[in-house]
C-alpha cells in the first residue's frame, strides 16, 4: 500500500470539502444530533471558509492518497492561525482525518509523521492539538505518539458545547 502525501491547493477545494465532510461525519455522527452535524458541516466546510484556510500562509493542508484516491487529510497551523494558543514556538495539528475504511492501516500515522516533520522544519518547541474527550481512539493514538494532556477547552458543534482535551508534545 503506497500512500502519497500531497499539498492541497485552492484547485483541490471540492475534493477537500468532500473528504472533510465525509470523514467528519464518519467520526462524529453517532455521538451528535442530525441538526448539529448539518450546521457544522455547512459552516465548517463552506467554500468561503476553506478558501480562506487554503489561502492562509500560516496553515498547511495535505491529502493522503492511495492510487489517486483521497483517503484522508491533515491541517496544521502556526502563528496567528492557530485556533487557540497562538505561540510562535508551537505548531497546532488542527485536523487529521482518515476515511473509516482505512482506519488501522497507518494512514493517520503517516499524516501525523508529516505534521511532526513540518514542526521540526519550522523549529518549533512543541506541537499541540485538541481532541474530543469522547473520542478514545484518537486520544490513545496521540498518547501512543507521546502527547500529554495539559488543559481542556470547549468546542461548539451546532448548539452543543463539547469538551476537547488539549494535548501537547514537547520537541525541544
Amino acid at each position: 500500500m503506497e500512500i502519497a502525501i500531497r499539498k492541497i491547493t485552492v484547485n483541490d477545494l471540492n475534493e477537500l470539502q468532500s473528504i472533510g465532510k465525509l470523514t467528519f461525519s464518519e467520526t462524529f455522527s453517532s455521538g451528535n444530533s442530525k441538526e448539529n452535524m448539518k450546521a457544522y458541516l455547512e459552516n465548517g466546510f463552506s467554500t468561503e471558509k476553506l478558501t480562506t484556510e487554503l489561502s492562509d500562509p500560516n496553515a498547511e493542508l495535505y491529502f493522503a492518497e492511495l492510487e489517486g484516491e483521497t483517503i484522508g487529510y491533515l491541517k496544521v497551523n502556526v502563528g496567528q492561525s492557530q485556533t487557540e494558543i497562538k505561540d510562535h514556538n508551537a505548531l497546532e495539528i488542527e485536523r487529521i482525518y482518515v476515511l473509516k475504511a482505512f482506519h488501522g492501516k497507518k494512514v493517520g500515522q503517516i499524516l501525523y509523521n508529516k505534521a511532526i516533520a513540518i514542526a521540526k522544519e519550522k523549529n518549533v518547541d512543541y506541537v499541540w492539538l485538541g481532541v474530543w474527550e469522547e473520542n478514545p481512539r484518537a486520544i490513545r493514538f496521540y498518547e501512543k505518539n507521546g502527547f500529554k494532556a495539559f488543559d481542556k477547552h470547549v468546542f461548539k458543534l451546532g448548539n452543543d458545547e463539547q469538551t476537547d482535551i488539549m494535548m501537547q508534545l514537547q520537541l525541544n
